[in-house]
């Protein structure tokens, strides 16, 4: 019973840390609590031993991200939405800006490095360690990422979208 209360006890204080994380991944917020979801019932699995030898939360975001990486490839890029065409729904604040869709388009797994870099500040290494990926790929997904990102900055900055 102690597990559990301990259990409980993780999922109060992280929750919301872990959905925005999910988000960052996912673009969606419906994504984000699935895969939030899927990382929690195997923690739940695992919650003995992960809780004796490491640092739970990042059990969970190594999880999700992995998690994330397999589904993409299991869709191959397919854009699930739960919003019809013929109506406009901002559920997020950045949802449809610009800048949202140009970090949209990358590919899973550069978003995933960018994600891991920027918004939780880990580490080259580290980012290697949660992906599964060797340093080197990690610099160059990065990279490829980031210059696509300069490529569509001089468009945005004419539009006014960035200050």
């Amino acid at each position: 019973m102690q597990d559990d209360a301990l259990f409980e006890q993780f999922l109060a204080e992280r929750a919301d840390a872990l959905l925005r994380f999910g988000y960052l991944l996912t673009g969606n917020p419906h994504d984000a609590a699935d895969l939030v979801q899927d990382a929690l019932v195997r923690l739940r699995g695992a919650w003995g031993r992960v809780r004796r030898k490491s640092d739970p939360e990042s059990y969970v975001r190594t999880t999700m991200t992995r998690l994330h990486i397999n589904a993409w490839r299991r869709r191959r890029r397919e854009h699930v939405t739960a919003v019809p065409p013929d109506r406009v729904h901002v559920d997020v604040p950045y949802e449809g800006s610009p800048v949202w869709d140009v970090l949209a388009k990358l590919p899973r797994r550069q978003r995933a490095v960018l994600v891991l870099r920027y918004y939780e500040q880990l580490t080259d290494v580290e980012i290697a360690g949660v992906l599964g990926i060797s340093q080197g790929t990690v610099r160059s997904q990065a990279f490829r990422a980031l210059g696509k990102l300069r490529d569509d900055l001089p468009a945005l900055a004419e539009k006014g979208y960035l200050a």
